[in-house]
């Protein structure tokens, strides 16, 4: 029986770094990958109604906790990948002078709206948030959040300079030409930032092939590099 594609449901800031993966895999002999990109939260939901998948990468461990929770992973395949950092970004040549200090007025530092995702939803908005809450910000600024369905959007606004400011992962502010990083965000104002990846139930026998391929072949781990993400397991 021929070799079929493996079905990959993917973090949007995961999107570069798995297209190439995927190129990678196909020089290799194999299929083309079916590679699907949203939010984490998204693609979970759509795993838990019976979305046809067999590998789910999340930003975050909480939408793999909770299709763990229901059963839709198998848990011996599930390993926490990467890892990443949160910047505050705004569009090229439009700097804002920014002071990570608890006591700096974020609020009256800029007019306007800050985009990032969904608060308490999209994995890149819920580390937004437990940030802006520690820096003491999130009072000032919470009427004033764009919360967009993925962090690429979040990424898409700023760069068209429809948000002043933004949130997002340092790897998509990396691969744009459009917008600056003004201040990473101290690790110790969110919880980790980490990339669970596991074989959903039920997936096609290739899936654990194509799992370890991403996880220990030297080619993956040189795009991960590339693209500024933290390889957690080496």
């Amino acid at each position: 029986m021929a070799e079929a594609p493996v079905r990959v449901f993917a973090a949007a800031s995961l999107t570069n770094a798995l297209n190439d993966i995927a190129r990678e895999w196909e020089k290799a002999g194999h299929p083309k990958p079916s590679l699907a990109y949203a939010a984490s939260s998204a693609l979970a939901k759509q795993i838990e109604a019976g979305a046809p998948a067999d590998v789910f990468a999340s930003a975050d461990r909480t939408w793999m906790d909770y299709l763990d929770d229901r059963g839709r992973i198998m848990k011996d395949t599930r390993v926490d990948l990467l890892g990443n950092e949160l910047v505050l970004i705004a569009p090229k040549g439009k700097r804002i002078p920014i002071r990570m200090e608890r006591s700096f007025d974020i609020a009256g530092a800029f007019s306007g709206k800050l985009c990032t995702g969904e608060p308490g939803v999209v994995p890149v908005g819920i580390y937004a948030k437990q940030s802006l809450e520690a820096m003491g910000w999130w009072a000032s600024l919470k009427g004033r959040i764009v919360g967009t369905d993925d962090v690429r959007t979040a990424l898409a606004f700023v760069e068209r300079g429809e948000c002043p400011l933004g949130i997002v992962y340092s790897t998509d502010a990396k691969i744009s030409s459009k917008v600056e990083i003004l201040q990473r965000f101290p690790q110790n104002t969110h919880k980790p930032i980490v990339y669970p990846f596991a074989a959903v139930k039920d997936a096609r026998p290739e899936t654990q092939a194509f799992l370890r391929f991403v996880e220990t072949s030297p080619a993956a781990a040189a795009i991960f590099d590339r693209y500024g993400f933290t390889r957690l397991k080496r």
